[in-house]
């Protein structure tokens, strides 16, 4: 028995006119999501970075050689308007993590690229992450995530794409 058991058991108890058998399951979708935050925030402060600034290059090391997106696709991934995603780059920029270089492709255009300093910062954040998560997970047979995983994408897909 867990919090939410205990929870989920009192609502029972003083409504049992209600179904709070929803709480069941987002209740704790809820608790591990605070879990995994607290996680990667404590493994983005020991890399020196902030969450914001390891989705940025993360995007940028995800896209594959060389490493370089436009500003208005990190728009798209990181859902943001275009005034912060500026004052992000700019301040990747200072830290030394990624640099502006025209797009050959259009003459106005930017391209934000990341650099070996920004790749050594993103991948070795990323590399404690997982030991994180995969902490997190370890009461879980190997099954068992590919099951959970698939439910949570099944729950999950009516919201992909929708603003947080």
């Amino acid at each position: 028995m867990d919090e939410v058991d205990r929870i989920v058991a009192a609502w029972r108890h003083e409504r049992p006119d209600l179904d709070v058998s929803p709480m069941e399951v987002l209740s704790r979708v809820s608790r591990l999501s605070k879990q995994l935050d607290k996680a990667r925030k404590v493994t983005f402060h020991n890399h020196g970075l902030e969450v914001w600034a390891f989705d940025v290059l993360s995007a940028l090391r995800r896209s594959g050689a060389p490493y370089q997106l436009s500003p208005s696709r990190l728009i798209g991934e990181m859902m943001v308007t275009s005034g912060t995603m500026t004052n992000r780059i700019d301040r990747l920029v200072t830290a030394g993590w990624v640099s502006r270089h025209p797009d050959p492709a259009d003459r106005r255009g930017v391209l934000v690229r990341l650099t070996a300093a920004g790749q050594a910062k993103v991948d070795g954040a990323l590399a404690e992450l997982l030991v994180l998560e995969a902490e997190l997970l370890a009461q879980l047979s190997a099954p068992q995530r590919r099951k959970l995983s698939e439910l949570l994408r099944q729950l999950s897909t009516g919201f992909d794409g929708e603003d947080e």
